[in-house]
Order: C-alpha cells, then sequence, then structure tokens
C-alpha cells in the first residue's frame, strides 16, 4: 500500500484534513484514550515510526493516552534463542519460571522501552511502566498448567493517573503481581481491558493484524464499522468471532460495561490508524459499544 504524506495533498485538502479533524480534537481534549500494541504491530518499523507519530500528536494537542503493548512475536524468537520450547493451551502461552524471566526481560527491556524511546525522540513524555510497580496490576495464578499466567483480580488506578497528571504518556509492560510478591505473565488484551475499565478511559483502542471485526472472516469486504456488545456476543457463540479475537472482544465488553465509552479494534498495519480512526468522519475499523 502506497503512504501519502501530507505534503501529496493540495493546499485546500491539507486545510480540508485539518478542519474535518478539529471537532474530534475538541471533544477529546483532556479525555484519557488508552491504546493497546500488540506484538506485531511492533515488528513492521515504519509502522511502529507511525504509531510514535500518533501518540505524540494525541498527547500535544491535550489528548492523554495511555499504551498497553504485547510482545508476542518477539518474546517467542528470545525463547527460540534460548533454547526453550514454547507451548500454548487455548491461546496462553505455558509459562514456568524461567519463561517468566525471559517475558519480563523482553516486555520491559525491548519492547517497553523501544516504544518510550520513539516517543520521547519526538518530543512525547513517556515512562516505561510494568504492572507490578505499586501493584497495578493484582494479579493471581489461572490455574497450576498454565504455570505463571495470571488472571487479573484488581487494578490501582491511583498510581497511573499520577503519572498522567503528571503529564508523563505511560507505556505499560503487562505484568502482573500478586500477595506474595509472585509476578505472573499476563494476556495482554485482558490486562488492557481491565486497566480501560477502571480508568474510566474514553476509548480503548486494539491495534491487530486483522481489519476488525467481519461478517464473513474470509471477506475484508464484510467490515463492520459498528456494533453492540450483545451483537458481538452472539458472534462469539455463532463462532462468528473466534480465535484470538475472543479475549479481545471480551475485554471490550468488560470494559464497556465499567463505563468506557467505546472500543475499537483496528488494523495496526494502516499507517496512522488511530489518526484515521479518531478524527475522521468515516472512521476505519470496528466500534463497539453497549446497548443505548
Amino acid at each position: 500500500m502506497n503512504e501519502l504524506e501530507i505534503k501529496d495533498y493540495l493546499p485546500a485538502d491539507r486545510a480540508q484534513i485539518l478542519i474535518e479533524a478539529l471537532p474530534y480534537i475538541q471533544r477529546f481534549s483532556e479525555r484519557v484514550i488508552l491504546i493497546k500494541i500488540g506484538g506485531s504491530t511492533l515488528v513492521d518499523q515504519t509502522l511502529f515510526d507511525r504509531l510514535a507519530e500518533d501518540v505524540v500528536l494525541l498527547h500535544s494537542v491535550g489528548i492523554k493516552p495511555i499504551i498497553v503493548h504485547g510482545g508476542g512475536p518477539q518474546i517467542g524468537e528470545e525463547l527460540k534463542i534460548a533454547g526453550k520450547e514454547t507451548s500454548f493451551i487455548d491461546g496462553l502461552r505455558v509459562t514456568d519460571q524461567e519463561t517468566l524471566e525471559i517475558v519480563s526481560k523482553v516486555l520491559k527491556d525491548q519492547v517497553g522501552r523501544k516504544i518510550v524511546e520513539a516517543i520521547t525522540s519526538l518530543g512525547g513524555p513517556a515512562i516505561s511502566l510494568s504492572g507490578e510497580n505499586a501493584k497495578l496490576i493484582s494479579a493471581t495464578s489461572i490455574n497450576h498448567e498454565l504455570g505463571f499466567v495470571g488472571q487479573v483480580t484488581d487494578i490501582a488506578p491511583h498510581s497511573l493517573r499520577m503519572v498522567i497528571e503528571a503529564g508523563e504518556i505511560p507505556v505499560i509492560s503487562t505484568l502482573g503481581i500478586d500477595d506474595e510478591g509472585q509476578s505472573y505473565n499476563i494476556n495482554a488484551d485482558t490486562a488492557a481491558g481491565a486497566l480501560a475499565g477502571a480508568m474510566k478511559v474514553q476509548k480503548v483502542i486494539y491495534l491487530s493484524d486483522v481489519p476488525g471485526l467481519l461478517f464473513d472472516k474470509g471477506d475484508v469486504d464484510t467490515l463492520i464499522s459498528s456494533i453492540t456488545t450483545s451483537k458481538v456476543s452472539e458472534m462469539v457463540v455463532s463462532k462468528g468471532i473466534s480465535d484470538g479475537m475472543i479475549p479481545k472482544v471480551n475485554s471490550c465488553i468488560d470494559a464497556l460495561r465499567q463505563g468506557v465509552e467505546s472500543a475499537h479494534l483496528l488494523d495496526g498495519r494502516i499507517p496512522h490508524v488511530v489518526l484515521l480512526e479518531l478524527f475522521t468522519d468515516e472512521g476505519i475499523g470496528t466500534m463497539i459499544v453497549e446497548e443505548e
């Protein structure tokens, strides 16, 4: 896909783009928006750079972004280098103590640091956090079979609010911790929904390698632009939504039921997809809302 820069447009067209964005900028100013970045979105350097630009622009116009990231491909590569075999149960990576240490290293020292450095290089004030910090994400084991894979038991939003009120952009690695100090690997989609709900953000946005929800999973032309939570639940039951999309839509539903205005499933392979969804009349992905 050819990427058009704004300089490629005529002056009148450039002005129209800015005018179309203005009411959305005014509407979302001072509001908190959570963006969950999938590991696959971070692999393409060009897309990653465009995403960093989007985040800095949002912050510059008064919007308060929170970044929550995964790192599946990067973790898989690091485990392969370490000669560590990986297995999955229901889409969750079985995590022993050695795997957990590798997961923690990749999320915090590689992926999180890369995101922070990209944002700060553009003048954005970003800070790397882990769900373990100040027990931001409390967790407990899902079951013995999965090892140190955790489910979220509580969110401590006050520490995150302090970071945002200080003008920083938090970049959160999805690790949790229990009362005994044991860390857990948390599914990034699940963590994003829990954080969005606890923070009562305006919008929660999920970037992945699919266009959004489709009526026909094999036909991208059947993209669903807007759908309610009840219809989403029906699609899960009928197998219209399956595999890796299930934790995403479930976390969207959980966030919406806690007061989030809308959830968005976007194709992270599209340059500046966040700006296109937030600041244009048509939008670009799937928006999920609660029933009226």
